[in-house]
């Protein structure tokens, strides 16, 4: 997973994430070490338990103690960071590519300092949350729409994780000419389906139990399911702040179901080479918040695992309605439930869309190409920038 080797021959890229780096944002680390022209050094206001991350590339502001929670905030607020900093020039970095806008706003004042270009990645809802009802739900909240003007003028590239959010930019007045959708994509080599386990009568969830997952929906289209086929278990992948109402939910709803909390990247593969189908019903939440491109479709298709979904920001994308898979409109419980149904009951279509699901993720989610092609980016910035 973590690339240690020949580090140091090649030009240095810092990836500034402000939380390094939470258990879901594999989309971050696993394409960074997939670099084969450029050394990836993470860089952030905080290291948080989650993903491994090689030490020697990895660089924070606060490491947990009272001083580095008052550091923090004052370079949150002004950039100032002189230790982090001249660990950072030491690196002669060629540039810096912000994950996610919040973190991109925080980096306005080292670019202009360091003198390098800067790329914005937008993945869901810091493309799709207004000021009016998300300016203050946080400090990096309040710093990125007060600089976003700026944000807006001084970063050389946005890429987007899909399509949609690519819209979504546009909608609020980013410049065209500096967009650029870039799939992230998956491992396919990792994320590869094991004929010899074989799969159980299970639909499976992955995902943070927040509102836009639409947990709630889930939960109501399985009890549909469930009174058809009562063999048939939801297992449930995943934690946040809707756990206990969803627990709760399904106490009441279900009779076969199973929450496991978060769980390491080999566990979700296996659970997904075990089950039948993948359920995500994203929906828009009440403040906006929307998806970009869950990664979870990409990697559940890649395991031949056919997914049932919502018409939902990037997820069209990724899944072709009626041949790798199914649509819903947002909130639509019985078609959920019914899609389910198909597939559980149809093996012969189960079994095609296993295998397209697979073919769509090595012909157009692949994430080596797309490593190569983030590197392709990478590098005509830096020519553009030295003609």
């Amino acid at each position: 997973m973590i690339n240690k080797t020949n580090f140091k021959s090649k030009p240095a890229v810092i990836l500034f994430n402000s939380l390094l780096l939470p258990p879901s944002q594999t989309f971050i680390r696993d394409p960074a070490e997939k670099l084969q022209q450029f050394n990836a050094y993470y860089v952030g206001s905080r290291r948080v338990q989650g993903l491994e991350l090689p030490t020697e590339r990895t660089l924070v502001i606060n490491s947990g103690s009272f001083k580095g929670k008052i550091d923090e905030q004052i370079f949150k607020l002004s950039g100032f960071a002189p230790q982090l900093y001249r660990q950072i020039q030491r690196l002669n970095p060629v540039l810096i590519h912000a994950q996610f806008g919040l973190s991109g706003a925080l980096m306005l004042p080292w670019i202009e300092s360091l003198n390098i270009p800067l790329i914005v990645h937008y993945r869901g809802a810091d493309a799709t949350v207004k000021p009016e009802q998300s300016r203050y739900i946080s400090l990096n909240h309040w710093i990125y729409f007060n600089r976003l003007e700026a944000l807006k003028q001084k970063t050389t590239l946005f890429l987007t994780v899909s399509k949609f959010i690519q819209k979504k930019l546009l909608e609020n007045g980013f410049p065209p000419e500096k967009i650029r959708p870039h799939y992230h994509g998956v491992d396919i080599n990792k994320f590869c389906p094991s004929p010899e386990i074989q799969r159980e009568p299970i639909v499976l969830f992955v995902g943070r139990l927040t509102e836009k997952k639409g947990g709630e929906y889930l939960i109501k289209a399985m009890s549909q399911v469930q009174t058809e086929k009562p063999e048939v278990k939801l297992v449930i992948i995943g934690d946040g702040e809707l756990r206990t109402k969803l627990e709760t939910l399904a106490a009441q709803k279900l009779k076969n179901y199973q929450f496991l909390g978060t769980q390491p990247p080999e566990t979700v593969r296996n659970w997904m080479n075990r089950s039948r189908i993948l359920i995500l019903p994203s929906i828009t939440a009440s403040q906006g918040d929307s998806e970009g491109l869950p990664n979870v479709v990409l990697e559940a298709q890649a395991m031949g695992l056919p997914v049932v979904s919502t018409y939902h920001a990037g997820i069209p994308e990724a899944i072709i309605h009626g041949e790798t898979g199914f649509l819903t409109p947002e909130k639509d419980i019985k078609g959920l439930a019914e899609y389910s149904l198909q597939l559980l009951d149809n093996l012969e279509l189960w079994q095609q869309f296993s295998q397209r699901g697979r073919t769509q993720v090595e012909s157009n989610f692949n994430q080596d190409k797309q490593a190569a092609v983030l590197e392709t980016i990478y590098q005509s910035i830096l020519d553009q920038r030295n003609n």
